[in-house]
C-alpha cells in the first residue's frame, strides 16, 4: 500500500475529472487499491502507475454507467432577473462538486495545472462519453502518450487518436476557461469585509461588469454586475451579510474558497474566481456542507 500512496493525489485527480464528484472520487481511489492489493502487478506489462490508472479507469467506467451527467448551473438553465424564485433544488448527484486543491493537484506534477480542474472545466468534461473523457484527461491533462493510453484502455493508438479528437471538438464548443489571477489576496480581503459590513458600494465595485453568481442545489444564477448589485440589495440580505463569518479554506479548482458560517453554522462553501482584480464568478455552493471536511473545516 505504501507504493501505491504515492500516486493517491495523481489517482483522484484523475477519478474527480472522470467522475465530477469529491466523494465519489475519493471512493473510486480506495476501491482502486483495494482492487490492487488484492491483484497481482505484473511488470512486464508496464509500470505500477500505469497499473493503478488502467485499475481507476475501470473502476470510474463502472460508476458512470449508473449515473447521470453532472453539471454546473450555466449548463442547465438560463441567467435569472433580480426577483426570480430559487426554484426547486436539485439532488446532489446533479452537480459537479468542489474539491480540494491539495488533494487532486500533485505539486511535484509540473505539468497539471490549476485550469485543469476549474469547474467549469470539470463540467464540460462530463460532456464526453467517459471513454473520450479517460482519453483526453490522459492525454491533454496528464501528457500520456497515445501508445501509453492505448495500452492502459487495451485498444489500439489510432482508436486513441481518434477518441481524442471527437474529444477535443466537444470540448472546443465549450465555453474556454480563463487563467485564474494568483495574486488576489487584496481583492478577497476587502470583498470579504465589505460582504460582512454590508457595504453593497464597495462588494460591487469589485466585481467584473459580466461577474456571475451560482447558487447549488438551485439552478437560479445570474449574470451581470447590476443584477447582483440588485439581489444584494433585497430585503433581508443585510441581515444574512452581517449574521455571516468566513474561515479560508485553501483553493478549491484553481479559486480561493471559504467555509460560509450563518450565525456560527455551517453554511455553504464560497468558492471566488478573480480575474483582472476582479471576481468574476461566485459560487456558494449550499449542497457542500458534507464537504467540509475534505476542506479542513469544522462540521
Amino acid at each position: 500500500m505504501t507504493e501505491f500512496e504515492a500516486h493517491r493525489v495523481g489517482l483522484t485527480g484523475y477519478c474527480y475529472r472522470m467522475l465530477g464528484a469529491a466523494l465519489e472520487a475519493e471512493d473510486a481511489v480506495q476501491e482502486t487499491f483495494l482492487r490492487a492489493w488484492r491483484g497481482t502487478f505484473d511488470p512486464d506489462r508496464g509500470s505500477v502507475k500505469t497499473w493503478l490508472y488502467s485499475i481507476a479507469t475501470n473502476v470510474c467506467l463502472d460508476m458512470l454507467r449508473s449515473a447521470q451527467r453532472r453539471a454546473i448551473a450555466m449548463d442547465l438553465a438560463e441567467p435569472v432577473t433580480p426577483g426570480m424564485p430559487l426554484g426547486t433544488p436539485l439532488p446532489d448527484s446533479a452537480w459537479v462538486h468542489p474539491m480540494p486543491d491539495n488533494r487532486i493537484l500533485d505539486p511535484a506534477d509540473l505539468m497539471v495545472t490549476a485550469e485543469s480542474v476549474r469547474l467549469a472545466f470539470v463540467a464540460a468534461l462530463q460532456h464526453l462519453p467517459p471513454k473520450q473523457r479517460a482519453v483526453l484527461i490522459l492525454r491533454e491533462v496528464l501528457c500520456w502518450k497515445a501508445d501509453e493510453v492505448a495500452q492502459l484502455l487495451d485498444t489500439t493508438t489510432a482508436s486513441v487518436n481518434s477518441a481524442l479528437q471527437r474529444a477535443r471538438a466537444t470540448m472546443a464548443s465549450r465555453p474556454s476557461v480563463s487563467p485564474v489571477d494568483r495574486d488576489h489576496a487584496d481583492v478577497l480581503d476587502r470583498y470579504m469585509k465589505a460582504f460582512q459590513s454590508y457595504d453593497i458600494d464597495t462588494l460591487v465595485s469589485l466585481l467584473h461588469e459580466d461577474a456571475t453568481m451560482t447558487m447549488p442545489p438551485f439552478t437560479w444564477w445570474l449574470r451581470g454586475r447590476s443584477h447582483i448589485h440588485q439581489v444584494l440589495l433585497a430585503a433581508g440580505a443585510e441581515a444574512t451579510c452581517q449574521s455571516t463569518t468566513f474561515v479560508p479554506a485553501g483553493s478549491a479548482n484553481g479559486a480561493p474558497a471559504f467555509g460560509q458560517y450563518l450565525h456560527g453554522k455551517p453554511f455553504a462553501l464560497l468558492v471566488l474566481t478573480v480575474e483582472g482584480g476582479l471576481v468574476t464568478q461566485s459560487t456558494t455552493h449550499l449542497n457542500a456542507t458534507g464537504l467540509f471536511s475534505l476542506f479542513g473545516l469544522d462540521r
